[in-house]
């Protein structure tokens, strides 16, 4: 499935510039070094981080688009950063839970 699928499906909110990645999985989780370890090419990443390292941990991977939950507000240098590595960074305002929820429902696994 194409990202903007689920951008769509999903009424993300979209913080940086979107380039149409395919989705391969999810990985869920908010601490930096379980994605850099378990993470894999092409997952969305669904944490409630939106510091700038994210971006670092989402290039490192090469993560399709990180979904940050709960609203929460993304800094704007953590905006700007990604936008330069060409990391997506999305939001929403559901709970970790119910964003997974609705993306199995969506068809994503």
């Amino acid at each position: 499935m194409k990202l903007q699928e689920i951008i769509n499906k999903l009424t993300l909110n979209v913080l940086t510039v979107v380039e149409d990645k395919d989705i391969t999985g999810v990985f869920i989780s908010d601490m930096l070094s379980d994605v850099m370890s378990n993470a894999q090419s092409g997952n969305l990443w669904i944490t409630v981080q939106s510091h700038k390292n994210i971006v670092s941990a989402a290039n490192l991977i090469d993560i399709s688009a990180v979904i940050v939950t709960y609203n929460k507000k993304v800094p704007e240098d953590t905006i700007e950063l990604a936008n330069r590595y060409h990391v997506v960074i999305l939001s929403s305002p559901l709970a970790t839970f119910e964003l997974a929820s609705r993306l199995v429902e969506a068809g994503i696994k």
